[in-house]
């Protein structure tokens, strides 16, 4: 499935979950945003590849501090596993940066809620981990935006 497509079935599920299914949105966020970052890095334009690394490496350590959820080992659920194709880089990247200001502010309000200081700390460092990312991926889009101006008219 095309990137885009993927991103906006996270944004979809993230503004509908709530609860404990919100942490596992979050989860799934990260690794669509690390598997675009890998499939960009690989594939992507030249100039890309060394934030789109950056990007892989930010968003595997978002998934890393917080539990995977339980479906994450059915690659039939796992929105990263279901991309096949990027699609326009830029169009995905745009995407991608809104579905990480909105992990973030999932996130903060996750934090403001917890309970406990296991799950604050949690959030805090997803939320570290997502703005990073999202810092790579406006990033990339200056980068392509920089190419573009440079090309002859």
């Amino acid at each position: 499935m095309e990137a885009v497509r993927l991103i906006v079935a996270s944004r979809r599920a993230l503004a509908a979950s709530d609860g404990a299914q919100i942490m596992a949105e979050i989860w799934q966020a990260q690794a669509l945003a690390q598997a675009i970052g890998s499939r960009l890095a690989v594939s992507g334009p030249p100039e890309l590849r060394g934030e789109a690394l950056g990007l892989t490496e930010l968003a595997g350590r978002g998934c890393g501090v917080l539990d995977p959820p339980e479906s994450a080992a059915d690659t039939e659920t796992l929105r990263a596993a279901q991309l096949t194709e990027l699609g326009d880089a830029r169009q995905a990247l745009l995407c991608l940066g809104g579905l990480l200001g909105e992990v973030g502010i999932a996130l903060v309000g996750l934090a403001s809620a917890a309970d406990d200081e296991r799950t604050y700390w949690q959030c805090m460092e997803a939320i570290d981990a997502a703005d990073e990312a999202r810092d790579r991926v406006l990033e990339m889009l200056r980068k392509l935006t920089d190419r573009d101006e440079a090309l002859p008219a």
